[in-house]
C-alpha cells in the first residue's frame, strides 16, 4: 500500500505513475484470446466444448446443452425465505430506474417545410455474460438483464461459466425472475465468440454485455463491431474522499469492498486528517485478516492501495477528475459541493450513510460501469446499450425547392456529380 501527501515535492510524479498504471492485461493475452475467438468462428461448438473441457473441468452434455427454463423456475422456488423478497427489491429498483432513461421518439417539421425525427427501436437479440467462479453474481445479471428488457429486447441470451460443472443457484434464480430467454453453460472468451458468431446451437446476437475476466474484456474488444459491446471494462476500483469525522471502520469497510473482487482492484482514500488516514489504514489490516475473502483483499490493498493525504479537500476533485473512477464515495458534511466539480466517475456515492456496495444490489442505477479511466468519455450500462436511433427525412416539392440547391453546390464541390444530379433532376 502507498502513501502519499500533496506536499511531497515528488508527488505529482508518484501520483501520474498510479493514474498511467491500466492494471489490465498484455499482449500474451491479446494473442490467445484472438486464437480462441478464430477457432470458435471455424469451428463452433466444437470447439465450444474443447474450451470448455479446458478452462473449466466441463464436459458438455451430448444434444442441448441449454439449462432449462423449468431448472431456472425452480433455482428460484428453492430460495431461502428472504432471498425471493431480498431480489425482487432489487429488481424492482432497477426496473424503475431504467424505464425513467427509456428515449422519447421525434417527429416535427422546421421553418423550410422540411418532416425531421428520430425512432428508437431495441436490438433484436442481447447477449449477457455473467462471470462464474471468484466472480459469479445474480447481482451482475439483474443489471444487464432487467434495462435490455425494458428497452424491449426480444431475445436475452445468458453465457454464464460453470466450473466443474457446478451452476450458480442464485445466477439461475436472477435469470427466472429477469425473464431470460437462453442460459448457456459456457464462459470465457469462447463464450463471447459464441454469440458474436453464433454456433449450430447459439445463435447469434446484435449487442454483448456484461462483466468478466481479462480473456472476456479482451474478446468483448476484439469482436466490437461484429457485435456491439456496452465497455471493456477492468479490475474495480473505489476512491473514497473522506474528512476526518467519518467512523474509520465504515470506510476500511468500503475500501474493502471493492478489494475483495480481484487482486488488480484498486481502492484508493483521500483525506485531509493525517490521524484518520492511520486510523483507516490500520483499520483494514484488522477487517482484512477476517474476511472469508482475505487473501484476494489484502493482494489488492498491498499492491493497489493507495492514501493521500490533501491539506485541504478543495483539492481532492482535481485528483477525483485525474484518476477516473469507476466509483467514488464523497463521505463529507457537504458532498454536492465536491460532485460539482467532479466531472468524470462512472458512479458517484453522496454523503456518509451511502456505500459504494448499496449501488451494487438496490439503489437502482446500474453497477456495470467504466473502470481504467474510461470515465472520461463513457457511462455506465443503461437501456441505451440495447437500443439504437434510426433518423427520418421527408421533403415535398418546396421543400425541396428551399434546400435542395444547396445540397447540388456542395455536391459539386465535392466532386460527386451523381449525387448532384439526384437532387438537381428533381428540382427541374
Amino acid at each position: 500500500m502507498i502513501r502519499l501527501k500533496t506536499s511531497d515535492p515528488d508527488f505529482e510524479r508518484k501520483f501520474a505513475r498510479i493514474v498511467a498504471d491500466r492494471r489490465e492485461s498484455g499482449g500474451d493475452v491479446a494473442q490467445s484470446v484472438a486464437t480462441i475467438l478464430n477457432e470458435v468462428r471455424a469451428r463452433g461448438d466444437e470447439a465450444l466444448a474443447e474450451y470448455t473441457q479446458r478452462f473449466d473441468g466441463f464436459a458438455l452434455p451430448e444434444g442441448d446443452w441449454r439449462i432449462a427454463p423449468e431448472r431456472c423456475k425452480a433455482a428460484f422456488e428453492a430460495l431461502d425465505s428472504d432471498l425471493p423478497q431480498a431480489l425482487e427489491l432489487a429488481a424492482s429498483r432497477i426496473r424503475a430506474y431504467h424505464e425513467a432513461q427509456l428515449p422519447q421518439d421525434r417527429d416535427y417539421t422546421d421553418d423550410t417545410g422540411v418532416r425531421l425525427g428520430a425512432k428508437w427501436r431495441a436490438v433484436d437479440a442481447a447477449g449477457l455474460y455473467v462471470p462464474g467462479g471468484r466472480a459469479s453474481y445474480p447481482s451482475s445479471l439483474l443489471m444487464n438483464a432487467i434495462p435490455a428488457k425494458v428497452a424491449g429486447v426480444q431475445r436475452l441470451v445468458v453465457c454464464t461459466p460453470t466450473p466443474k460443472g457446478e451452476v450458480n443457484e442464485l445466477v439461475l434464480a436472477a435469470a427466472y425472475l429477469a425473464g431470460v430467454d437462453e442460459v448457456w453453460p459456457v464462459g470465457g472468451a469462447q463464450a463471447i465468440a459464441a454469440l458474436a458468431y453464433g454456433t449450430k446451437r447459439i445463435s447469434p446476437v446484435d449487442v454483448v454485455t456484461g462483466p468478466g475476466n481479462a480473456w472476456v474484456a479482451e474478446a468483448k474488444r476484439q469482436l466490437y463491431g461484429v457485435v456491439g459491446i456496452d465497455m471493456v471494462a477492468g479490475p474495480s476500483e473505489i476512491l473514497v474522499i473522506a474528512d476526518g469525522k467519518n467512523d474509520p471502520d465504515w470506510i476500511a469497510a468500503d475500501l474493502l469492498s471493492q478489494a475483495e473482487h480481484d487482486p488488480a482492484a484498486q481502492s484508493i482514500l483521500i483525506t485531509d486528517d493525517p490521524a484518520f488516514a492511520s486510523q483507516v489504514e490500520d483499520r483494514v489490516d484488522v477487517q482484512s485478516a477476517m474476511l472469508s475473502t482475505k487473501k484476494t483483499a489484502q493482494a489488492s490493498w498491498a499492491a493497489h492501495g493507495l492514501i493521500v493525504e490533501v491539506a485541504d479537500l478543495a483539492e481532492a476533485p482535481r485528483l477525483a477528475n485525474a484518476l477516473a473512477a469507476e466509483h467514488i464515495e464523497l463521505a463529507v458534511d457537504d458532498p454536492d459541493s465536491l460532485f460539482a466539480e467532479i466531472r468524470h466517475a462512472g458512479s458517484v456515492f453522496l454523503g456518509r450513510m451511502t456505500p459504494e456496495a448499496v449501488g451494487d444490489y438496490v439503489a437502482g442505477p446500474n453497477h456495470v460501469l467504466p473502470t481504467g479511466r474510461r470515465a472520461r468519455f463513457s457511462s455506465g450500462l443503461s437501456v441505451l446499450d440495447f437500443m439504437k436511433r434510426t433518423s427520418f427525412i421527408a421533403l415535398d416539392d418546396a421543400a425541396l425547392a428551399k434546400i435542395g440547391p444547396a445540397a447540388v453546390r456542395l455536391a459539386q464541390m465535392e466532386g460527386l456529380p451523381a449525387h448532384a444530379k439526384s437532387v438537381e433532376l428533381r428540382l427541374k
